[in-house]
């Protein structure tokens, strides 16, 4: 079944059994290499799987990786020459086929035969490492499978072939993960991007994508990244977090996650705002469990993250410029495109650009509940980068009739932090209440407080209450019958406080 393609050689009986010496002997065998990961980009991947079926079994998701030797230049010579024949000896379409364990067995048998075959002086541990890493080249992402595998990397950042980084419980690390060279990386960069019907070249060089568990996945390619391909994946749990957790972590207080749990339960409008890295897409995602289930739930994003549970769920994705620069679909046309597809709630990833304005004229006619994210270090300053995104869309608009939009639109800011020591932290749930003049006024029902840091750097701080009792929501919380929940949770924080 796996011999060798048409009818020549050893296999063309349709047997597994390697190829002789001469196969992969000629040291031109070694030369083509780079391109080897394209060839087998057609029947590596089942988009529809799940991660777990070709992840190395020696890793735990749990368990950090395996300390590895370095690569030398003898390692990558003998990968070469088995993996070249390799591909002279296994039939690609049969072996696309199989599922990802049979065809890992496949691959075993035949990478030891050709091991027996050439002779090359290995352990068997040695074996096993040059197994895992030609099984990943074949059937997944090469080098960074290891690191796909752990549950506890947020972020893989691959800084050209040498020179990999992890960041593991809030802090960065170097990882011993290399590729042999930047065209294999550049390799496996193609192939994530291809998955979704992107590309990334010398005439494309920058691509957003995603891996298929939603992994957020940004290349930066040559010329622009002058040492190789940048490669940044934001890595999502395969468990996925909610407030209970968030509460286990210390983000919030129960009290708060109840708040929380109200805001997305009685329709506020909500604006999740953050810096990079503080987990704005992973609040928004447990904001939108607590949706009812019969709603009609449309999302917006540029590169498809969220992952809601509700069963009523369209999902949107814009699409970039093709080579001639043509055919690009923008979020502001997606989110206006939504109105005209009965949405009861609008959700949008990430709001970055004049699509703004029409998030806020969809929450201020008749889509309550929708929500999005900002990049903002403070409610405040969320609402002013509203005002300066609407005139990035060329509106001409009086300064005050743009604040009254937002806040005829905007019920809720919820401000997300990555704090110093690599923790992340709800500080802030505001509400935006009104106008007094041109100014917008807002209040605060929550923030988190830093009192310090322990011995081993870890800031110690609480959740405070603000002493309100009865918020700007209250009367929609008592439509949704929620107001009894509410005033608990509230008085649950003021108790807290003292």
């Amino acid at each position: 079944m796996f011999g060798k393609r048409g009818n020549e050689g050893p296999g063309k009986s349709g047997s597994m059994v390697a190829p002789p010496p001469s196969a992969a002997s000629a040291p031109a065998a070694v030369a083509p290499r780079p391109a080897a990961p394209e060839v087998l980009s057609e029947p590596a991947r089942d988009t529809s799987g799940s991660r777990q079926q070709v992840t190395p079994p020696p890793l735990s998701p749990q368990a950090p990786a395996r300390k590895r030797p370095a690569r030398t230049e003898l390692y990558y010579d003998t990968k070469s020459q088995v993996f070249s024949a390799l591909i002279d000896t296994i039939d690609l379409s049969q072996l696309a086929k199989l599922d990802a364990e049979s065809a890992r067995e496949e691959i075993r048998d035949i990478v030891n035969d050709i091991i027996t075959i050439k002779n090359f002086a290995m352990s068997i541990s040695e074996q096993e490492e040059l197994l895992e890493d030609i099984c990943n080249d074949v059937l997944g992402y090469g080098p960074l499978e290891p690191l796909l595998a752990r549950d506890d990397i947020a972020d893989i950042m691959v800084n050209g072939s040498g020179q990999t980084f992890i960041e593991v419980a809030g802090k960065t690390i170097e990882s011993e993960i290399r590729f042999r060279d930047n065209a294999q990386l550049l390799s496996i960069c193609q192939r994530i991007v291809s998955q979704v019907g992107r590309r990334v070249d010398e005439s494309s060089p920058i691509c957003d994508a995603r891996l298929p568990d939603g992994s957020r996945v940004n290349v930066i390619a040559p010329p622009l990244a002058i040492d190789g391909p940048a490669l940044t994946i934001r890595k999502f749990k395969k468990d996925k977090l909610n407030l209970d957790q968030l509460v286990k972590f210390g983000a919030i207080t129960p009290e708060g996650a109840t708040l929380l749990q109200i805001i997305g339960r009685v329709r506020c409008n909500v604006v999740i705002s953050g810096g990079t890295g503080s987990g704005k897409t992973t609040l928004l995602n447990c904001l939108t469990r607590y949706i009812d289930a019969h709603e009609r739930i449309i999302t917006c994003e540029d590169t498809a993250e969220l992952q809601l549970q509700q069963p009523h769920v369209v999902r949107l994705e814009t699409r970039p410029p093709n080579i001639e620069g043509e055919g690009e679909i923008t979020m502001r046309d997606l989110v206006k495109n939504c109105l005209r597809m009965r949405p009861e709630r609008i959700i949008v990833g990430e709001v970055r650009g004049p699509e703004v304005f029409d998030l806020l004229q969809a929450m201020n006619t008749g889509h309550d509940g929708s929500m999005g994210t900002i990049h903002a270090n403070t409610p405040r300053e969320c609402l002013s980068r509203m005002e300066s995104m609407i005139a990035m869309g060329g509106y001409t608009l009086p300064a005050k009739t743009v604040r009254e939009i937002i806040v005829g639109s905007v019920d809720v800011v919820v401000q997300a932090a990555r704090l110093r020591d690599g923790s992340r932290r709800i500080t802030q749930i505001t509400e935006v209440i009104g106008m007094e003049g041109d100014v917008i006024v807002t209040q605060d029902l929550m923030r988190y407080e830093i009192e310090g840091e322990d011995a081993s750097g870890r800031l110690i701080g609480r959740h405070l209450s603000t002493g309100i009792a009865k918020p700007y929501f209250w009367d929609r919380a008592r439509y949704f019958n929620e107001e009894k929940r509410l005033a608990a949770a509230l008085d649950g924080m003021e108790r807290g406080k003292d």
